[in-house]
């Protein structure tokens, strides 16, 4: 089987004694094992299934299974393990059991938009992802991808210095862009109260997507939130468990009702006769009633679309130009470009990791305000 090699800084081709590539297996993998009915767990004294006594704490503990990830991580898992599974078997490779030389062929041909018929190229941080999404699917399985092999950090290597470029970031919404925003919004209907309050409460706490439907009215009011409110006089108290963990984020009160988060999420409460679950929720019966579910967080990067051309937030550009500057994202852009105040705030209520990833989220920002030239003296 052919490997490749550096040698005398050039790259060669020779035989060796490596194992071959798997060939294709004779079951069908294209199905990942990420749901908790198919989580695999130690059974005991080496049984299939643990003994009855033990069934209640194996469901649990497949519950906790799932908790270790988000329901969008693990969807995004799924699809780039079925993904990788049919570019395997259109190559005649098999992906179980993980083979470095399989995973480097397969990030080249993402590289090069041949992984599938009609594809473009992946970016780097595409390909990146589909890595960490094998890593996971074969740790489910009990297997370990070796990511330190030089098939694969190898290639990966060149892949990041040849294709690499800066992130493409959707467009901020600054404060005066939120006003105009909510503006174009129907204050008479319930749709337009909830789409207001979602506005609001996510700039003003500098909240993602997800943060925002899954906030419920009070907590542990369900398994599938994230958080909960708490509205108290000068602003609202939010508690959330995000990517860093868990985090309160407080929002204050606006300088009006008019641009106040908190007064709209007390109208978008008090008009849809909300006590308990979700805050935000679908609006059913042509607006005029609200239902049960959660909103799903795609909502909202939707109604930030909508709202912002509707406003004619950044006009200067075409119409399908518009429609790829704006995203859920632009939200907390916005927070972090328009708050006047020490980087720390921001960074605090972002619930970033480091002050580095909060500069990436201010589009407009002072960068030449410390100079270190004339600081040196030049």
């Amino acid at each position: 089987m052919a490997q490749i090699i550096e040698q005398n800084s050039e790259i060669h081709v020779k035989e060796s004694s490596a194992p071959p590539l798997s060939t294709v297996a004779e079951r069908d993998v294209s199905a990942p094992e990420v749901s908790s009915e198919n989580t695999a767990l130690p059974s005991p004294a080496g049984k299939d299934h643990p003994p009855a006594h033990l069934t209640s704490l194996a469901e649990r503990a497949r519950g906790y299974v799932e908790a270790a990830s988000s329901a969008n991580t693990r969807k995004a898992y799924a699809s780039d393990w079925k993904h990788f599974a049919a570019w395997c078997r259109r190559s005649n490779l098999a992906p179980l059991p993980p083979h470095p030389q399989t995973v480097g062929l397969y990030i080249t041909a993402c590289a090069s938009g041949t992984a599938e018929r009609g594809a473009k190229a992946n970016s780097v941080s595409t390909i990146e992802r589909r890595l960490s999404s094998l890593s996971w699917n074969y740790a489910q399985r009990g297997l370990a991808l070796n990511r330190r092999d030089r098939h694969i950090a190898t290639v990966m290597a060149g892949i990041r210095n040849s294709h690499a470029r800066p992130p493409v970031q959707k467009e901020a919404v600054m404060a005066e862009d939120i006003i105009a925003m909510v503006e174009m919004l129907d204050r008479g209907s319930l749709r337009g109260l909830r789409d207001r309050a979602m506005l609001l409460i996510g700039f003003a706490g500098g909240l993602r997507r997800s943060e925002i439907v899954g906030l419920d009215l009070r907590a542990d009011q369900t398994e599938d939130g994230c958080g909960w409110i708490e509205i108290l006089d000068k602003g609202m108290l939010v508690t959330l468990h995000g990517k860093t963990g868990w985090r309160e984020v407080e929002i204050g009160r606006g300088s009006s009702d008019s641009t106040c988060p908190i007064a709209a999420v007390e109208t978008w409460v008090k008009f849809a006769k909300l006590a308990h679950g979700p805050l935000f929720r679908r609006v059913t019966g042509q607006g005029k009633a609200v239902g049960p579910e959660r909103l799903n967080d795609k909502e909202v990067a939707r109604l930030v679309k909508r709202a912002a051309m509707a406003a004619g937030v950044r006009g200067d550009l075409s119409e399908i130009e518009r429609a790829f500057k704006f995203s859920g994202h632009s939200l907390r852009a916005g927070l972090a470009s328009s708050a006047e105040v020490d980087e720390r705030y921001v960074q605090k209520q972002l619930g970033h990791a480091s002050a580095e990833m909060t500069r990436r989220y201010q589009r407009r920002r002072d960068r030449f305000r410390v100079n270190l030239t004339k600081a040196s003296g030049l």
